[in-house]
């Protein structure tokens, strides 16, 4: 099993748990994104893929490479819907399980979402990453890792 992280928005404090979940289970993470994201690690484990700049060129490559059975941290939800159809185990970094009965609903909102934007309409961005987001992420991730053992 490999952990696939979509880095291009991932805060650094959700990259630095999943860097030591990872070790602590010794399983690969590969945190991919259209730049360099610092890992603060050199462990061969973790490692660092940087993809053109073309659009999405992140969630393709992650979408081609991961196999059934590993696991996926993303905020996208057309990605998360392409993973969860591979047969993988995806999760925001926020702690939200994206799964075949919750997957559809997600992206349906979020298409509506960004119709809305399309039209005009503001939102409200979600608050700053803190402990809280933190935590449900950590306890999410745990309950997938140990899933998947």
């Amino acid at each position: 099993m490999t952990i696939w992280a979509d880095a291009d928005s991932m805060p650094q404090e959700a990259r630095q748990m999943l860097i030591r979940f990872s070790l602590r289970r010794g399983r690969n993470v590969f945190f991919v994104a259209n730049r360099d994201v610092p890992l603060f690690t050199k462990n061969p484990l973790v490692g660092m893929v940087v993809t053109g700049a073309a659009e999405n060129a992140a969630d393709d490559y992650i979408a081609e490479h991961a196999a059934p059975g590993d696991v996926a941290v993303t905020r996208d939800i057309p990605l998360a819907a392409r993973l969860v159809k591979k047969g993988l185990a995806v999760l925001s970094d926020r702690g939200v399980a994206f799964t075949g009965e919750n997957i559809g609903e997600r992206l349906s909102a979020r298409n509506f979402a960004v119709s809305l934007v399309n039209m005009g309409v503001v939102f409200e961005r979600p608050r700053n990453y803190g402990k809280k987001e933190l935590e449900r992420f950590a306890n999410t991730l745990e309950k997938i890792l140990a899933a998947s053992a």
